[in-house]
C-alpha cells in the first residue's frame, strides 16, 4: 500500500502540489493592461483611482499600489498626488536607459557585431534608400553633417554623428527598425569617439558623411554602398582583442 492510500485509510487527505501561479500582482498588472486594451484608453487618459481598481479587482490597496509601480517601471503610467495614474507611452525610454546602464567596455567583437547589424541597416538597404529618399532629407543630411565642424568636443561630435545615421534610418520609414537602432546608442557612441578627436569629427568623418550624401543624391547604389561600408568599418583598428 502506497503512503497516499494509507493516509486515506486513515482518514487523512494526502497533500496536494498545485504548480506554482502568477503572484497578485502580476495578474492585477495584466488585468489593468487588459482593462486600458478594452476601453480604448490612450496617452494622457487617466486609470480608474486607487479605490476604484479595488473595488473593480477585488483587490487590496497594497496590491494595486505594487502593480502601479510596475506599471511605472515599465513607462506605461505615470502617477502624480490628487491626479491619480495618467497613461503615457516611455517604454522606448525605459528600454534606452537599461541599455545604456549593461553596456560595458566595446571590444572588436562587439565593434564587428555592431558594425555588422549597422550595415544591414546602413548599405544593404541602399534600393530602399534610393527609392524613399528625397531632396528635403538629402537637405536635413547636409545641415546635421555640417553641425560636425561646430562641435566643442569629441562627445559633443560622437552625438552628431548619430544623429546623421539616425536620419538616415528615418528614411527607410520603419519605426521598428529606428527604435532598435536608437536603443543601441550607447554603445555606437563609443564605437564613434573611440581613436578620434574633434578635429577628426570635423575633418574625415565630414567628408565621408559628405561623400555619402553625394552617392544618394546622385542615385549611385554602387558608390554609396563602397562609401557607407568603409566609413563604418573605419574604427576597427582602434579596437583591440
Amino acid at each position: 500500500m502506497s503512503k497516499d492510500e494509507m493516509q486515506v485509510t486513515a482518514g487523512v487527505r494526502p497533500a496536494v502540489i498545485r504548480p506554482t501561479s502568477q503572484s497578485a500582482v502580476d495578474e492585477l498588472v495584466a488585468k489593468i493592461r487588459g482593462l486600458i486594451s478594452e476601453r480604448g484608453l490612450g496617452v494622457g487618459d487617466n486609470l480608474p483611482t486607487e479605490r476604484e481598481l479595488c473595488e473593480h479587482f477585488q483587490t487590496s490597496r497594497n496590491t494595486v499600489r505594487e502593480a502601479m509601480r510596475i506599471l511605472k517601471a515599465y513607462g506605461i503610467v505615470t502617477v502624480r498626488p490628487k491626479v491619480g495614474a495618467t497613461i503615457i507611452d516611455d517604454r522606448m525610454e525605459r528600454a534606452l536607459d537599461l541599455f545604456a546602464f549593461n553596456t560595458l567596455e566595446v571590444s572588436r567583437a562587439t565593434f564587428t557585431d555592431i558594425q555588422g547589424f549597422r550595415g544591414l541597416l546602413e548599405v544593404a538597404s541602399v534600393d530602399s534608400l534610393l527609392e524613399r529618399i528625397t531632396a528635403e532629407d538629402i537637405a536635413d543630411l547636409t545641415r546635421v553633417n555640417n553641425e560636425l565642424q561646430g562641435a566643442e568636443t569629441a562627445i559633443d561630435a560622437s552625438e552628431v554623428d548619430f544623429r546623421f545615421h539616425t536620419r538616415l534610418i528615418e528614411v527607410l520609414g520603419n519605426k521598428a527598425v529606428l527604435d532598435v537602432y536608437k536603443i543601441m546608442k550607447p554603445v555606437i557612441l563609443k564605437i564613434m569617439v573611440r581613436g578620434k578627436t574633434r578635429r577628426t569629427f570635423s575633418t574625415t568623418t565630414l567628408s565621408e558623411h559628405a561623400e555619402i550624401i553625394a552617392a544618394l543624391q546622385a542615385r549611385d547604389r554602387v558608390a554609396y554602398q563602397y562609401r557607407m561600408k568603409t566609413h563604418l568599418q573605419a574604427g576597427f583598428p582602434h579596437f583591440g582583442e
